[in-house]
């Protein structure tokens, strides 16, 4: 079994590295800081010894990367059983305020390279007929709020493409959830104080995916709002 994440080298996407590799999945993870990848990587193995991890560094960003990340990922697994479209940025502020160019930016890591990589892994998945793709998609996908800016823009269009995936793809066997957390202890909130049980943790997020993925073949769950136990931060 196989299963690729992408800005995996912390929080959620580590977490959920971390907890398929104990359910025997080969695991390719890829991130922008090799150092963190690499240190990552290594935690992984020592979790499961036995299956395989591929550690790339890449940025997500860049549309050449990410297709020699799918190129790489593809020669060492062959077909994906779970992909987890993992990459973000979070940069808040005002459309008025924000730099020029934010936009474009946040538009690819955001939501491009989940559009690219998918694309390139989806042939075998519906060649085989199975397969599960989780979209990181945010609270931030379903309400506007002040200072979403750009931000926001990408996490309602990354939503949008999973809906229509999810449409796309439901001749051929493969599983299509859109998963958006609240407030999560990850490096976006580096700063923020809070206490440690006002927001969720990234286990949380990495356990509902595996719920999910664990369903029957003849269920699926489409979308996925979580929250704190106190709801969302003002």
């Amino acid at each position: 079994m196989n299963a690729v994440i992408t800005g995996a080298s912390k929080g959620i996407g580590k977490a959920i590295a971390e907890k398929l590799a104990r359910e025997g999945f080969n695991v390719a993870i890829c991130a922008r800081n090799a150092a963190h990848l690499e240190k990552t990587a290594a935690d992984i193995q020592a979790i499961n010894p036995s299956v395989k991890v591929l550690a790339i560094p890449t940025d997500m960003g860049q549309k050449t990367a990410v297709l020699a990340f799918a190129e790489q990922v593809k020669a060492a697994f062959g077909a994906i059983d779970i992909l987890v479209n993992n990459a973000g940025l979070f940069i808040p502020g005002g459309m008025t305020d924000q730099e020029d160019g934010l936009l474009e930016n946040l538009m690819s890591i955001n939501v491009y390279s989940a559009y690219h990589l998918t694309r390139q892994l989806l042939p075998d998945m519906k060649a085989n007929r199975k397969g599960h793709i989780f979209n990181m998609c945010s609270t931030a996908s379903y309400t506007s709020y002040p200072n979403g800016g750009a931000y926001s823009i990408t996490k309602f269009a990354l939503l949008g493409f999973s809906r229509n995936l999810r449409e796309e793809l439901k001749p051929h066997n493969v599983k299509v959830t859109s998963l958006s957390p609240g407030p999560t202890w990850t490096a976006s909130w580096d700063g923020f104080e809070a206490p440690p049980d006002r927001m969720m943790n990234p286990e949380d997020v990495a356990d509902l995916i595996w719920g999910a993925y664990t369903l029957s073949k003849q269920a699926v769950v489409e979308e996925v709002i979580m929250r704190p136990m106190l709801g969302d931060i003002a």
